[in-house]
């Protein structure tokens, strides 16, 4: 498995990756393949704010559905709406396909999170 190193990764597989103050967030390759072809990304709250670990959104597959949590605390700014018609764009491509972009509430949070080598190790 090949993992970008620009980013940071949770033990609940999701990747956040600092873009300016904005933080985008998706779920790995790992995620993804575990889960099958995606149906479904959504329930996410623009707006909302949220604590490290709350559930963020939800992502459905044909075998499956499971919760998106936020990697750190923030408030979430914007839901990426291309996945309301092609939620497979995940399936295609994890590592350059963001869910939601958070603006976190301290971006030094990010430090807390695994690196690629720290997340591989963890599965």
């Amino acid at each position: 498995m090949s993992l970008p190193t620009d980013r940071k990764y949770t033990a609940s597989h999701e990747w956040a990756l600092l873009d300016g103050d904005e933080l985008l967030v998706g779920i790995t390759d790992n995620a993804q393949d575990q889960l099958g072809d995606l149906v479904f990304v959504g329930d996410v709250n623009v707006g909302a704010k949220l604590q490290a670990g709350d559930m963020a959104g939800v992502v459905e597959s044909v075998k499956a559905a499971s919760d998106i949590y936020a990697p750190v605390s923030g408030e979430i700014i914007e839901f990426n709406e291309a996945l309301n018609d092609q939620p497979d764009l995940i399936n295609q491509a994890a590592h350059d396909t963001w869910i939601f972009k958070m603006k976190p509430d301290n971006p030094a949070d990010l430090d807390n999170l695994l690196d690629a080598a720290g997340y591989e190790a963890s599965l």
